[in-house]
């Protein structure tokens, strides 16, 4: 079986770099192709993780419409496929790049692997575009690692054979063990320098990160408002590592910017970001790898956004649903900074670190 993985931004990346691990210990015929749907922040992740890609089609332009990206990447990656003649396709979760590269597999009647199968918020409209993208490839793939049980049942409503479906957990939690042991044997990097130079000892310490489309525009004024108010507060620093999509760098710097208490920094790294993950009291967010990460470092999150497919972590008491209402984040954040939640005992129910190894073990077995 020849295995071609696929991919194209940050979050997929480091997603996608402990199968690419697990394939290459267990000896797989594999090739990697990257679209760089995002540019500057992949290339931090292939660094960190030492992947080197077999095919980098480069997509990334300023201010490209997600048509524009889809006909490119639909384009360019047929003639990937041509080359490389796989057996079997691997996409991680919903972005552009993962549906439209399955799509272009299905038209050639290549198989398709689709990793973090299942989640669903059942609103197409959130998050945009991406549940429709998950829900599409599930049309169309062949098999489906699922990271819970509860995914699992989503598709099995939608009528997915159960032979196709495999319970794996999430393989953020394989890569993030990675990297916190690679912070705990001494790696250090000028980020993480700077940002000791920074934060300040003895305050407690708020994370923010925001980059979901259908937060564009008001969605991010409203946040950013609940962050001026926050930064009032007594012992509290802010720290944000500013999304480079100019819909919200623009936003957050106009707001933001020379406000006391507020630091906004350039994307970091993902070391970096685990460093602060760690240190952090708070996290405020609309990623959804974040509410993956958060109960393994024990971190409560505010997910700014309406709906969410990570269901279990709400239901576990790890993430609170805010939208972007200035007055439930700041709520919040109120009440989880006095009352700090007490996680002991409680597992991520995200996963184990196992994932990786349980998707190449399976895909060992398969003759295609």
């Amino acid at each position: 079986l020849k295995i071609l993985v696929c991919f194209g931004t940050r979050p997929e990346a480091i997603k996608m770099a402990p199968i690419i691990q697990e394939l290459r210990d267990q000896k797989l015929d594999f090739e990697i192709c990257v679209t760089a749907q995002h540019r500057e922040m992949l290339d931090q992740v292939l660094s960190f993780f030492d992947i080197k890609p077999d095919y980098d089609l480069n997509l990334m332009k300023p201010g490209q419409s997600l048509n524009s990206l889809s006909a490119c990447i639909l384009e360019e990656i047929d003639k990937v496929l041509e080359k490389c003649k796989p057996g079997m396709v691997l996409v991680q979760g919903d972005t552009t790049t993962a549906f439209i590269v399955a799509l272009s597999a299905f038209n050639r009647r290549i198989k398709i692997g689709h990793i973090e199968a299942g989640l669903r918020t059942r609103n197409l409209g959130s998050p945009f575009p991406e549940e429709a993208n998950r829900q599409l490839i599930s049309r169309i793939a062949d098999l489906h690692f699922i990271p819970t049980a509860s995914a699992g049942a989503n598709i099995l409503r939608e009528s997915i054979p159960k032979d196709k479906i495999i319970l794996t957990g999430n393989t953020v939690i394989d890569a993030l063990f990675t990297g916190l042991l690679k912070l705990q044997k001494g790696y250090m990097n000028d980020e993480i320098k700077s940002l000791k130079q920074i934060l300040k000892k003895g305050k407690k310490m708020i994370l923010v990160t925001g980059h979901r489309r259908e937060n564009f525009g008001s969605g991010i004024e409203e946040l950013c408002r609940a962050l001026l108010e926050i930064s009032l507060w007594e012992g509290v620093q802010i720290i944000y590592p500013v999304h480079l999509n100019p819909k919200v760098k623009e936003s957050v710097h106009a707001l933001l910017s020379q406000i006391p208490g507020i630091f906004l920094v350039e994307p970091v790294t993902y070391p970096t970001f685990l460093w602060l993950m760690q240190r952090t009291d708070l996290i405020i967010s609309d990623s959804g790898g974040i509410q993956e990460e958060a109960p393994s470092l024990k971190k409560p999150v505010i997910v700014t956004r309406k709906t969410t497919e990570r269901t279990e972590a709400l239901e576990a008491g790890f993430s609170f649903l805010a939208g972007t209402s200035r007055e439930k984040i700041i709520n919040i954040a109120e009440q989880v900074l006095k009352n700090p939640p007490d996680y002991f005992g409680f597992e991520n129910p995200y996963g184990d670190g196992s994932a990786s190894k349980k998707i190449v073990e399976f895909l060992k077995k398969m003759d295609v």
